[in-house]
């Protein structure tokens, strides 16, 4: 059997409601730049935003380009993150594509995903954060709250992160595309939690298709 899915108006309400509720969201990592961001994008994989906000405050302030963290180098970078997961593979890919970035792109971060997707550490994901935060595209990077809620909800239902993403695209309507993401995220990461959601301040708790909500919807 198909899982349920919303119909295009419950949708619309859906993110109506987000975007009511709050006009204009923000990612919650820290980051100065567009390579900052894409520094910080990378690190924060398997590891938690506000981990990574203290460990990249004081680096920031002394290698906030690709040329000063190639300076840095390796071993000090690693003294900068070490308290974030995966901190020695995550230095090496950092040093890694901060020299791609002075040898083919003049030091700029590309606005482009397939160009992004080739750098060191840098998956789909990342790279659809990147694109949506620095530059304003409307994509949807997809982690484990969007997908998630792709299927919990009936918003976009699907096997891999992959499939929820396209879906997405395809379902949210052009005007919310742009904050859908961090509108996705938060009530993912704060009110429809993995183990817990808290569906009792839910405001789409009466258009999710969630079969085992915590409170009964009139």
């Amino acid at each position: 059997m198909a899982p349920r899915r919303l119909k295009p108006d419950q949708i619309a309400e859906m993110f109506r409601r987000f975007e009511a509720a709050d006009p204009a969201p923000e990612g919650e990592l820290d980051y100065v730049n567009p390579y900052t961001l894409l520094v910080a994008v990378a690190l924060s994989a398997q590891a938690t935003d506000a981990g990574v906000n203290r460990a990249t405050g004081p680096l920031f302030k002394i290698a906030d380009t690709p040329a000063k963290m190639v300076e840095l180098g390796e071993a000090e970078l690693i003294s900068h993150i070490r308290t974030i997961g995966l901190f020695r593979t995550k230095a090496r890919n950092v040093i890694a594509l901060s020299q791609i970035l002075l040898d083919k792109y003049a030091g700029e971060v590309p606005r482009d995903r397939a160009a992004l997707e080739e750098l060191p550490g840098v998956g789909r994901k990342t790279a659809n954060v990147v694109l949506n935060i620095a530059f304003g595209e409307p994509t949807i990077a997809v982690d484990t709250h969007l997908f998630r809620l792709g299927n919990r909800t009936g918003l976009a239902p699907g096997k891999t992160p992959l499939e929820v993403e396209l879906k997405l695209e395809k379902a949210v309507p052009a005007e919310f595309k742009r904050h859908a993401h961090h509108w996705l995220i938060l009530h993912g990461r704060y009110v429809c939690k993995a183990r817990k959601p808290e569906c009792k301040r839910c405001l789409i708790n009466d258009i999710c298709l969630f079969k085992e909500k915590t409170v009964s919807v009139p």
